[in-house]
């Protein structure tokens, strides 16, 4: 299962909320979530499309890119 790593724009440990709670709305479609606050990225290991994840970690308002498959 691919590891996709997103860059979003978070300050604080409510802003990392926010975006573990719109991926675990995703339910069995994400395996696990991977947020690091101070290096401001996420990592979420699922079968879905990097456009799929984005548009649900858009739902938090926050700006969020994509760096690419993250290589184990």
């Amino acid at each position: 299962m691919p590891v996709h790593e997103f860059k979003v724009e978070m300050t604080c440990g409510g802003c990392a909320a926010s975006v573990e709670r719109v991926l675990e709305k995703l339910g069995d479609k994400v395996d696990k979530i991977n947020i690091n606050v101070e290096d401001r990225t996420v990592t979420v290991t699922s079968n879905l499309s990097p456009d799929e994840l984005m548009e649900q970690i858009r739902k938090t308002g926050k700006t969020v890119t994509y760096v690419g498959v993250k290589k184990e």
